[in-house]
């Protein structure tokens, strides 16, 4: 008999495929997430589940399915996943880092300049019909993007793809990690390492990229805000979480700061409603890896572990590696 294997969320029908010439398949075509309950009751007899970064696989979820080999994440961060608690059952459990580095740099970039040069609000004037003027010396006025400063707050794979951008804007980069990357790496980029509150201080556009943990919770909230120049533009493409959303829409009302670019939320996919009133925020759905490419990939990345780890081989992107 073919092994069970649950496939959580819509993907592309070749990934199905290539998981049905393997394994006896499930696959959730309709892409509604399934409640915890739901998601147990379907998971019980399977042996591999590929999960996206917003199902939950949690304690109701792995005793319900105690043949369970593997969790394959279509995602980086894994905080989905209850590690130690598949690691204790023996559940191996892997992502799909490096695929999506510089698709996730792009959007960032993108959110960046866009706050940056106020495009949102340019095309929200011009489709409302209330451009009057071809040219208004004065309105709407944005902010240089070139030879500006730059901080990243988390200088991993993606944070470092960020900052080999900022080289084509001559850009002044700061930079605060657990620990500082290779002086190598840091001349490559010309990037500086600073304490955090040096970084919040000194930049011109602030870009948070750390992997979300309930010790980053809330990195960035109002005591953090409150050090960024007034002129400053915050950027989140991590995760929902690392950054206080009551707090950061309290400062774009009061103009604490200039603005922000967000791809990420809270509870997502609600978000707090006061973004929506705000002309200073530009909002995307969660969409840093979404090209069908980077999609693709990570989809393939991740059959990839699934079907090593139920093949009995050890995984390429094992995030337990006590399991190897």
């Amino acid at each position: 008999m073919k092994q069970r294997v649950l496939v959580t969320r819509q993907v592309f029908p070749e990934i199905v495929e290539a998981l049905r010439a393997r394994f006896d398949v499930e696959h959730n075509d309709d892409d509604r997430p399934w409640p915890t309950d739901e998601l147990a009751r379907r998971a019980a007899d399977k042996q591999g589940v590929l999960a996206s970064v917003m199902d939950r696989i949690d304690e109701t979820v792995l005793a319900a399915a105690p043949g369970l080999k593997v969790v394959s994440n279509i995602a980086v961060g894994t905080n989905n996943v209850d590690i130690p608690a598949c690691t204790k059952r023996g559940i191996r459990v892997t992502n799909t880092p490096g695929v999506l580095d510089d698709t996730t740099a792009d959007l960032t970039w993108a959110l960046l300049m866009a706050a940056a040069r106020r495009i949102a609000e340019g095309d929200a004037q011009v489709r409302r019909g209330d451009w009057k003027l071809a040219f208004a010396m004065q309105s709407p006025l944005g902010t240089d993007v070139h030879h500006a400063t730059l901080g990243i707050i988390g200088m991993g794979r993606i944070g470092q793809a960020i900052a080999k951008r900022a080289t084509g804007f001559d850009m002044r980069v700061l930079y605060n990690n657990r620990g500082r990357i290779p002086e190598s790496d840091e001349l490559r980029l010309n990037a500086t390492w600073v304490e955090r509150d040096r970084l919040l201080a000194e930049s011109d556009f602030v870009v948070v990229m750390v992997p979300y943990s309930p010790a980053v919770h809330h990195l960035i909230g109002a005591a953090e805000i409150a050090r960024m120049k007034p002129t400053a533009i915050l950027v989140n493409t991590a995760r929902g979480g690392v950054v206080d959303d009551a707090a950061l829409v309290d400062a774009l009302k009061a103009r604490r700061i200039a603005g922000a670019g967000l791809d990420v939320f809270e509870g997502e996919p609600k978000l707090n409603p006061g973004y929506l009133g705000l002309p200073n925020a530009v909002l995307t759905p969660h969409i840093g890896s979404a090209t069908r490419a980077t999609r693709m990939r990570m989809c393939e990345t991740a059959v990839a572990n699934l079907s090593a780890a139920l093949e009995g081989r050890t995984p390429p992107d094992l995030v337990n590696k006590e399991l190897a």
